[in-house]
């Protein structure tokens, strides 16, 4: 029988960064968002803020959250799916999806 991983207790989410001289407020700041933001990826779903925490610690959030992102069907972290800033190109004064 295969093992799932569990997620990261938020305990050990604020503990790695603090190993890499960070605080989650600190992080939220250089990130452009109000210092308790970030917190809210620890506690729900929210694939910005996700994404944020797991490159401050040089991982992808699928190794933080696996429950977010494992695909019970194939086994396997699920492709993360990009920005709606990476998605979208900017044309004058409104958006257009990229092809």
């Amino acid at each position: 029988m295969r093992v799932r991983k569990q997620d990261w207790h938020p305990a050990d989410i604020v503990a790695a960064l603090r190993k890499k001289k960070m605080t989650l407020a600190a992080l939220s700041r250089a990130s452009g968002l109000s210092s308790s933001t970030l917190s809210n990826a620890l506690y729900r779903s929210w694939p910005k803020g996700e994404k944020i925490i797991a490159e401050a610690l040089g991982l992808s959030p699928g190794q933080i959250w696996p429950s977010r992102y494992y695909d019970p069907v194939t086994k396997t972290i699920r492709a993360q799916k990009p920005l709606r800033a990476a998605r979208v190109k900017q044309t004058g004064d409104r958006e257009e999806p990229l092809a």
